[in-house]
């Protein structure tokens, strides 16, 4: 089965739309699955650590339109939970922290610690393939090192243990095509051939 994994939306329409489009285009028949970090919170890490029930239009940026484009399921990210902490409100509660697909999990990523260079020190998961996203860094890393890839080109997995971040929509429009059948996972970017 094939599956678009894309994450870091932040609320972005027209990252987003583009995204979706070239999905569309590129892989019509794969599931969209979102990463997490949808909506952007309008409220910084340490203001939100005393911030309590505040409106959602001053929480959330939630422009007209994006909520209709959140057709695909998704886990959910560090923006949703700060937006649920500052509101007091539980519209992301039903988003999963993970799922399982078809030999991968799925998590945002802020679960675990990155280094200062923003290398994400991965927990040990099973099945052993972690797609992810959170530092808006597209990669593929297996032990502990980053390795290299390159846009439109589907990477073979073999089966060992690996780290696959999806990127950002928002900013870069960057999303990956995992295909569990080949074992393959193809990094895009749309407005590239």
């Amino acid at each position: 089965m094939k599956y678009a994994l894309l994450g870091d939306l932040h609320s972005n329409v027209e990252d987003t739309k583009a995204v979706l489009d070239q999905i569309n285009c590129y892989a019509p028949d794969a599931k969209i699955i979102g990463l997490g970090d949808l909506y952007e919170c309008n409220i910084g890490k340490r203001k939100a650590e005393t911030a309590r029930d505040l409106p959602m239009k001053k929480a959330a940026h939630m422009p007209r339109g994006f909520a209709s484009l959140l057709t695909f399921p998704s886990v959910r990210g560090n923006q949703e939970e700060r937006i649920m902490l500052v509101t007091g409100r539980e519209d992301f509660e039903h988003l999963p922290e993970k799922m399982i697909i078809d030999g991968a999990v799925i998590m945002h990523g802020h679960q675990w610690k990155w280094t200062k260079g923003w290398l994400p020190v991965l927990p040990k998961t099973d099945p052993p393939l972690l797609i992810f996203g959170h530092s808006h860094v597209a990669g593929l890393y297996r032990k502990k090192k980053r390795l290299p890839m390159e846009y439109g080109e589907p990477v073979l997995l073999k089966k060992k243990r690996y780290g696959i971040n999806a990127g950002a929509v928002w900013g870069a429009r960057e999303w990956v095509l995992y295909d569990s059948a080949a074992r393959t996972v193809t990094f895009m970017k749309a407005g590239l051939a």
